[in-house]
């Protein structure tokens, strides 16, 4: 501190020597150098407008007559006399352009090297007038730190930990203690986490800077999200709207690394919320879960099947099944048989949660019932893929799973042409020819839609949702049509397996749960169980029209490359600043 407090001795001007009079004359030579623009004939502020006007005029005129060209395929390299003074026009300006700011910057480049040497020699001259005045200032301040503030103490390098903590270290790499149990034995998650991730680094060599380990609640998935923790992934999150939904905006959360995604369905939202909004239906809500048992014959597997789907039978099984969650209640089971193996399908209500530990809980429960009568059962797996849980699979296209939704929209011709910038009938015409047909040659299987599982990838990922179900969740179909006369487009998407729920897993976490607040849905429905999580796959199920709609109509306008190459294109290296 007493350091800090000592006030700075000026330094004295040295008397001024022959060199420094031979500057102070070369001063005013230096003010009055040749400019680049000198040897031009006219004025360089005339020269420079001239020159950017026919620029400009160039470059609009051949933009505007290459995209008529594109629009009536009409090829490009067949030009016309005004094409070709264009084209002159633009190379004659960007050579003038290039050149004359080419020439400033190599001139003022060249003016500070002489100005640098210059003031070197007078620092020399100078040097030994200074020296008895610099002995009494205060040291100088310390180097910067290196450029790693971007990335905190997820750049820094490793600090030296306790020796507790190092003996623990040495026993994690030597496998005397299993990283595994570090929560339990030391009941400091943040500290395992620590632990663990100096062992790794310790037996890999690998530092993972970039990687971040503070600013992370560990405690919040010890048991529930994650095992193993050595830190945590960051993404952006953007978001979309407001999407104008059933009456009510919303303003949608989505977490992406992809460039142009949130543009894009933030149009489409724009275009559905200027034509008054869409609308959704909830068709049905039931996760499913279907074990898999084994019988000495098919004939003993077809007699379990029959008991099953017997409507006589389903009070008994559901009181049974129901036992499990004051909020699980077994809604219909439906069997298949493949030799002396019986796989049954099992589905429920399972209020707010998405609901995959509750129904196997219930069917569990089944199961225990059901070796009393059927004592040669062998039951092989709780789950035997008929379920099916995030696989693509016609089960869950044909009868649903989680929520099925269908969400619809009637978009205005002048809404189309304004804000989508093509019109109706290149849409319809587009959506037959590349979601249905195309998908159909490809042997798609739920997949007739353009890219739904960008923006329900992304949703789930920002409200906390299992990011693997995504692959049932994406099964879409869009249609479009023309309506009142041709002028207006309707479209649809049906969506019938969306897996979401408001509680239980990631969406407890901090980040995931303001998401869900963000959009109204945090949390469970005390009033109405499971309406919450309804919401949730409406506003899914909404934000998917939004981007299909925006991507079919950048893809008929011809504008998802210019698109892609704007938004998803970066200059900035960021693996410098990693490093």
């Amino acid at each position: 501190m007493a350091v800090e407090g000592r006030r700075r001795v000026p330094l004295p001007l040295p008397p001024p020597t022959r060199r420094g009079k031979q500057q102070q004359q070369q001063g005013g030579e230096r003010a009055r150098r040749v400019q680049a623009g000198d040897a031009l004939p006219l004025p360089i502020r005339h020269t420079n407008l001239i020159f950017s006007a026919l620029f400009a005029a160039s470059l609009a005129y051949l933009m505007r007559r290459w995209r008529e060209k594109i629009r009536t395929s009409t090829p490009l390299h067949v030009v016309g006399l005004a094409e070709i003074l264009a084209i002159c026009g633009l190379v004659a300006s960007l050579i003038y352009l290039l050149s004359f700011f080419g020439i400033a910057f190599v001139q003022s480049v060249v003016s500070n090297s002489d100005d640098e040497e210059e003031e070197e020699d007078f620092l020399i001259d100078s040097r030994s007038a200074a020296a008895a005045a610099a002995a009494q200032a205060t040291p100088p301040p310390p180097p910067p730190p290196a450029p790693c503030s971007l990335l905190g103490s997820a750049c820094a390098a490793p600090e030296k930990m306790p020796d507790e903590d190092e003996e623990i270290v040495a026993e994690v790499v030597a496998g005397k203690i299993p990283s595994y149990v570090l929560e339990t034995r030391l009941g400091d998650c943040r500290r395992a986490a620590g632990i663990r991730r100096e062992a790794l680094r310790r037996t890999t060599g690998r530092e993972i800077r970039g990687l971040p380990l503070d600013g992370f609640d560990y405690a919040s998935i010890l048991g529930q999200c994650c095992e193993l923790p050595v830190g945590y992934v960051q993404l952006p999150v953007g978001v979309a709207g407001p999407l104008v939904l059933d009456g009510e905006r919303f303003y949608v959360p989505m977490a992406t690394t992809e460039g142009c995604l949130v543009a894009s369905t933030n149009r489409g939202c724009k275009a559905i919320a200027e034509s008054g909004g869409a609308t959704s239906v909830v068709l049905q809500d039931g996760m499913t879960r279907a074990p898999v048992a084994r019988f000495p014959s098919a004939r003993r597997a077809a007699e379990l099947k029959g008991f099953l789907e017997n409507p006589a039978n389903f009070d008994t099984l559901a009181m049974v099944f129901n036992r499990s969650s004051r909020f699980a209640r077994l809604q219909r089971v439906k069997c298949a048989v493949a030799g002396r193996n019986l796989y049954m399908r099992f589905s429920c209500s399972t209020g707010d949660a998405m609901g995959m530990n509750m129904v196997s809980k219930g069917v569990q429960n089944v199961l225990d019932y059901l070796q009393d009568d059927f004592p040669d059962m062998d039951v092989i797996s709780i789950s035997g893929n008929f379920c099916s849980d995030k696989k693509s699979a016609a089960v869950n296209w044909i009868e649903g799973r989680g929520k099925s939704v269908v969400c619809e929209a009637v978009i205005k011709e002048e809404v189309v042409k304004k804000v989508l910038k093509t019109n109706v009938q290149s849409l319809v015409e587009l959506n037959v020819i590349k979601n249905l047909a195309g998908s159909a040659v490809a042997g798609a299987l739920g997949g007739f839609n353009a890219h739904a599982s960008n923006i329900v990838t992304a949703i789930f990922i920002a409200t906390g949702q299992d990011p693997a179900q995504n692959v049932e969740s994406s099964q879409c179909i869009t249609m479009l049509e023309a309506v009142n006369d041709g002028k207006d487009l309707h479209i649809s998407v049906t969506m019938p397996s969306i897996e979401v729920g408001t509680v239980g897993g990631g969406t407890q976490l901090a980040s995931q749960s303001a998401c869900l607040d963000l959009l109204g849905v945090k949390g469970a429905n005390r009033e109405s169980p499971g309406s919450n999580a309804r919401l949730l796959a409406a506003v899914v199920a909404g934000a998917v029209l939004a981007g299909e709609l925006s991507l079919i109509s950048a893809q008929a306008a011809g504008h998802l490359v210019q698109s892609h190459m704007k938004y998803n294109r970066s200059s900035k290296d960021m693996s410098k600043v990693a490093s």
